[in-house]
């Protein structure tokens, strides 16, 4: 194992600020601080709904696609990896991992979409990592002292920053999670360990749903095309579907190891010997080197074009939309219809943030369920 950047990790001493918590928890030796927020973050309501809910392809269309929660595990798995490999607090860049998606509402990016749309209508918008830090702080209720899982500062912070900035003059409210300097490597790792996974399942459930052909992918996706000829020199003559499979694990690698290069040089360019040289820098610096970074995009964009925004895939959108614009409606226009217990939020976070709330929760079955109710009860 590399501890080059060691000395930048988030240790988590007793002292340190990143491990303080809203409320006194009491001292477990067993575990660290970041083990019990991936032990709260495991247990979490949240976290069990994102096994319903959609990452590209809804669990009504097959078994086999990755849902909201595979694909979480998927992003852990390469976090935990490269946080190791640099020497950094593997921990926290799981918990991270693990805690990233869990603001996602249904129907993934479109249900994401359309939600927004409904609350701009309002004066608000809907970000689901800001959403994220609203379930971990006040909607999880799992303990007799107080609401929220509350978690380490550290864990909080990279929810927020993981993923990009936030002004403190737009987001004063943020202000605690220190938006003036740059997220620990640990969160900054998060985003592109993302970007690895779905760009590497995405390939995979595209294939496996009929609406990406190996062929095709090969033609217009260089990184995989690249990995391909790899596995193919060392498998003449298997089957193509076993060589594709072979070809993504082996993109993912390289995706994975050109990530822990990339950051590692970046931080020594820099002289990086603490964790406050990585708050200073100007620039994030867990990248992609420019050849891959420019495969990222490339692959990114060819799934745009050939499977996010296909016929299929679109007709899912335009129901997500429907299905979440309606219910929205619904109980913007008849208050008294949300569960009683939503009603006492809605004086301090107006109504318009509660019903959002509401739906933002629901697993895909279940705002399905909502939609039919609510269809049926119009009718009447």
């Amino acid at each position: 194992m590399s501890t080059e950047l060691s000395r930048c990790a988030v240790i988590g001493g007793p002292d340190d600020p990143l491990m303080a918590r809203a409320y006194p928890a009491p001292f477990r030796p067993s575990c660290t601080p970041f083990q019990r927020d991936r032990e709260r973050i495991v247990q979490a309501r949240a976290f069990r709904r994102l096994a319903g809910k959609t990452q590209v392809f809804t669990s009504r269309a097959s078994d086999h696609f990755r849902s909201r929660l595979t694909h979480t595990m998927e992003v852990a798995q390469i976090a935990r990896a490269a946080a190791s490999t640099l020497g950094l607090n593997e921990d926290l860049a799981e918990t991270l991992a693990l805690v990233h998606d869990i603001g996602h509402p249904p129907f993934g990016h479109a249900g994401e979409r359309a939600l927004d749309q409904c609350l701009r209508e309002h004066g608000r918008r809907f970000d689901h990592n800001l959403h994220a830090l609203r379930i971990v702080e006040h909607f999880e209720q799992r303990y007799a002292a107080h609401r929220g899982l509350n978690l380490t500062l550290g864990v909080r912070e990279g929810i927020i920053k993981h993923s990009r900035d936030y002004s403190v003059l737009d987001y004063p409210e943020l202000a605690e999670y220190m938006l003036d300097q740059r997220p620990p490597l640990e969160a900054q790792l998060i985003d592109l360990a993302d970007e690895i996974a779905y760009l590497t399942a995405d390939l995979d459930d595209g294939v496996e749903s009929g609406l990406l052909a190996i062929g095709h992918i090969r033609e217009h996706v260089d990184i995989l095309a690249r990995c391909y000829r790899m596995v193919e020199k060392q498998h003449a003559g298997v089957e193509e579907k076993y060589l594709f499979n072979e070809a993504l694990q082996l993109m993912q690698n390289v995706l994975t190891d050109d990530l822990i290069a990339t950051t590692r040089r970046n931080a020594e360019a820099i002289g990086a010997d603490s964790l406050e040289d990585i708050r200073r820098c100007p620039t994030r610096l867990a990248v992609f080197s420019p050849r891959v970074e420019a495969e990222r995009l490339q692959e990114k964009r060819y799934l745009y074009e050939t499977l996010y925004t296909c016929e299929v895939l679109e007709n899912e959108h335009d129901k997500a939309e429907e299905v979440v614009t309606a219910l929205f409606n619904y109980w913007i226009n008849d208050p008294e219809e949300l569960p009683q217990g939503h009603f006492e939020d809605i004086e301090e976070e107006g109504l318009a943030r509660v019903v959002a709330d509401y739906i933002a929760g629901m697993t895909d079955s279940f705002i399905l369920l909502q939609y039919a109710q609510i269809k049926r009860a119009i009718r009447r």
